[in-house]
């Protein structure tokens, strides 16, 4: 066995012994484990006074139920990082399959996000959001931590909508680099 063989070997089978444990996976690697890991889909606007912006997460995950806690990260190249990182509030829209437009528009570089502005509006406090998504969340920022070139923010959860017809709904998930929906067809029972 060669020494290179012994390493992906290794990698493969999360064997740290003939590596060195501090060098990390590659990039390659590391997108390929996470193509099999389906995410819920999500829609994060903000606007912290130079006009709103959105960004398509699939980092988005609850914390704590008390205090209602969430976590999403952006990605530092991101043209929508800068506001985003600098609002002192953000709207999470969580996905429904029937709002794969607002996943796509918002996953679309380079164009005016809010340019159709029958599909958005402002909540009482100012934040920009998609009224069609299945359920928003308004939240205060309360941390933002470095992470490699993305950072993590930290959101307490003040305000929630909830559209009617909720628990029907297939959410939108992100899988292999494909959209998809869950519902009754994938449901398992164990």
């Amino acid at each position: 066995m060669t020494q290179h063989s012994s390493v992906r070997e290794a990698q493969q089978t999360g064997s740290v012994d003939s590596l060195n444990e501090h060098a990390g996976l590659d990039a390659d690697s590391f997108k390929a484990v996470f193509r099999n890991h389906p995410a819920g889909v999500a829609v994060i606007t903000a606007d912290a006074g130079d006009g709103p912006v959105g960004l398509t997460a699939t980092s988005v995950f609850s914390v704590s139920a008390e205090p209602p806690l969430l976590v999403f990260s952006v990605s530092g190249q991101s043209s929508s990082a800068p506001t985003i990182l600098a609002a002192d509030t953000v709207i999470v829209h969580l996905l429904g399959s029937e709002q794969l437009d607002l996943a796509t528009l918002c996953a679309t570089s380079g164009i005016d996000r809010f340019a159709d502005t029958s599909i958005w509006d402002r909540l009482i406090t100012g934040e920009p959001y998609f009224p069609a998504a299945q359920s928003w969340i308004r939240g205060k920022v309360i941390e933002r931590m470095d992470a490699g070139g993305s950072t993590v923010i930290a959101v307490h959860a003040l305000q929630a909508g909830i559209s009617h017809g909720i628990d029907s709904a297939e959410p939108l998930v992100y899988h292999n680099r494909t959209w998809h929906r869950l519902g009754r067809h994938s449901r398992i029972d164990g």
